[in-house]
């Protein structure tokens, strides 16, 4: 098997040997310091800045995503939210369920996220800007200096779900003043789905969430940032995942190689697929991912055949674009070669 997928990605030999092991029992002493052995790491991976608190949550990265929206606002806030695709779909949900106002950037398929998109929107009204940073539905990249200048020009929160950018593009929390950051495991970090981290600045944590009213009890920060103080969680953690971060974490140079190494791939697959006469996106694209426009409404097709003949996996979208944009990730344990391999079956099944 083979995934140009963006999650779960392939995974590297070293994790797959970790996730092969007997796992331990969790509240002991051992337990609590690979816990904050990860926490520490993270910090240092996202330029968190002084007094940042970091949480692992047992959950999807939607679960996250709805930790950080109901345990730092109300119906008292008002929040905008860039709605660029499912996941800025996903973010407007919560906002609703929660009974929390908000209005969306709403963007057309297609369309690239510019300063004037703002222009109609008192942003001195608003309590927090929202974004999926690297729209995985779409992946298109926002640009991340423009939204750090908007907010910190009208003191608005910045809520940064990083969960396919993390490890692919360029981040840095203090130099963009990102107050919030939803990161998910099955993405560049390519170890096993179903753990979350959760990035929070002094100040976000402070005049956000610390004080106020309870609303979750699963979903609690307060309750696992007060655990995570002794190097534990409030419920069972995925015991087997959190091993498999501290390893990878382990392994990792520094952010700056992951996104080196990244983009190396993502530039040389897009090359490769132009050359091959097909068509990509004109809109800003992380290096995660690449969404290639299928010709003849093959889409389907191309996946379909790349799985069932090769035991190779790219994403399918959804929507209006299903039967014609197939999304290949660049993250995970992958090579050039694993590139020029896709590209000649995906000629095989298109001509």
């Amino acid at each position: 098997m083979k995934l140009f997928t963006v999650g779960p990605t392939q995974m590297f030999p070293y994790t797959l040997e970790v996730a092969s092991k007997q796992l331990p029992y969790f509240r002991t002493e051992d337990f609590s310091r690979v816990n904050l052995e990860c926490v520490e790491k993270m910090k240092e991976l996202l330029h968190a800045g002084g007094g940042a608190e970091v949480i692992l949550l047992t959950a999807s990265g939607s679960a996250a995503m709805e930790a950080v929206v109901s345990n730092a606002f109300d119906e008292k806030d008002k929040l905008l939210i860039i709605n660029g695709g499912t996941f800025g779909e996903r973010f407007c949900q919560i906002a609703e369920i929660y009974h929390i106002p908000h209005d969306e950037v709403k963007l057309e398929l297609g369309e690239t996220l510019t300063r004037e998109h703002f222009d109609r929107f008192d942003l001195d009204s608003y309590t927090a800007l929202l974004v999926n940073l690297d729209e995985t539905s779409t992946g298109q990249l926002y640009d991340i200096e423009m939204l750090s200048e908007i907010c910190r020009e009208h003191n608005i929160k910045f809520v940064s779900d990083e969960i396919s950018s993390f490890l692919a593009d360029p981040f840095d929390m203090e130099k963009y003043g990102v107050d919030a950051v939803i990161i998910s495991s099955q993405k560049a970090l390519a170890i096993s789905p179903g753990l979350s981290i959760i990035a929070l600045s002094k100040r976000f944590y402070e005049e956000n969430i610390k004080n106020r009213e309870k609303r979750n009890l699963y979903l609690d920060i307060n309750e696992h940032i007060l655990n995570m103080k002794r190097g534990q969680t409030p419920n069972t953690p995925a015991v087997g995942i959190i091993l498999e971060l501290q390893d990878r974490l382990r392994h990792i140079e520094s952010y700056e190689a992951e996104v080196e190494r990244t983009a190396k791939l993502a530039k040389y697959f897009r090359e490769k697929a132009v050359e091959a006469g097909l068509e990509l996106p004109q809109y800003p694209l992380s290096n995660a991912v690449t969404p290639v426009i299928i010709p003849n409404h093959k889409a389907k097709e191309v996946f379909n055949y790349l799985k069932e003949k090769y035991d190779i996996y790219v994403n399918p979208t959804g929507g209006k674009t299903a039967d014609d944009v197939v999304r290949v990730a660049h993250i995970g344990n992958l090579v050039e070669a694993d590139y020029d391999e896709l590209i000649e079956k995906m000629k095989e099944v298109l001509s």
